[in-house]
Order: structure tokens, then sequence, then C-alpha cells
């Protein structure tokens, strides 16, 4: 993300995950889907954007927050919806949230999105552990 935003110099951070905190299911299912949120995340970002980790009992929550405009709690639920986006300004074709969604519920997970403490949005991945 680094590379494909440098132009935002973003100040971008990302708490070193324990061994611990290890998804159950195909990694390259977990780069689309990490993929996706942090390219929202650095597309809407005003400066800066963390990425935190938390393993849960049999659950990992991957935690993306960011400092930018945020969404209200109506548009929420709606941008996760294949094709629907909040803002026609920044480029993206409206897919990513939906895809992220739909991968989650495959493996049994979801997506959650949520005010971030940063000011912008925090976009909440739950999936399943390894043992």
């Amino acid at each position: 993300m680094r590379h494909i935003h440098a132009e935002r110099q973003l100040d971008l951070t990302c708490r070193r995950f324990s061994e611990a905190q290890v998804f159950r299911g195909e990694a390259q299912d977990l780069q689309e889907m990490l993929g996706n949120l942090l390219d929202n995340a650095c597309k809407w970002a005003s400066q800066q954007v963390r990425v935190d980790a938390e393993r849960k009992g049999s659950e990992l929550c991957i935690i993306i927050d960011d400092d930018g405009v945020g969404l209200v709690a109506a548009q929420r639920d709606a941008v996760i919806r294949r094709g629907i986006r909040a803002d026609e300004q920044v480029p993206g074709s409206g897919l990513g949230l939906a895809i992220v969604e739909d991968l989650a519920r495959l493996y049994g997970g979801r997506l959650e999105l949520m005010d971030s403490p940063l000011g912008g949005l925090r976009s909440a991945l739950t999936l399943p552990a390894t043992n």
C-alpha cells in the first residue's frame, strides 16, 4: 500500500502480529480481503492508517482504522452491497467491500464497519483462527 498510495505520504502503522494470530484459511483469500480493506482505508485517510489484530478464542479479529471522513451508520450497510459506492470522487468499482464480506462469510466470519477512534472508519474483519 505504501507504493500504491505513495503520493499521499500516509502514516501506515501495522502492529506486529503474534504467532497465535493466524488465519485458518487460504492465504490468497486473506490477501484479497486485507488488500481491499487497506486500499479503502488508504483512499479515504487524511494522514494515517492503523492495522491491529487480536485473538479472541477461536477467532482472529483484524482491525483497520483510518482518520478520514468515515461513513454515517446508514451508509455502512449499503457500501457492503456489490457495486454500491459512498462517493464517486475516489476511484474504485464498488466491489471491494462486497468481496471482503462474501469471503469472510464463506469462512464463517464477518465484516463490521464502525466509527474509528482516529475519526474515520474502522473495518473489523473477524475470521477463524488456527488452533
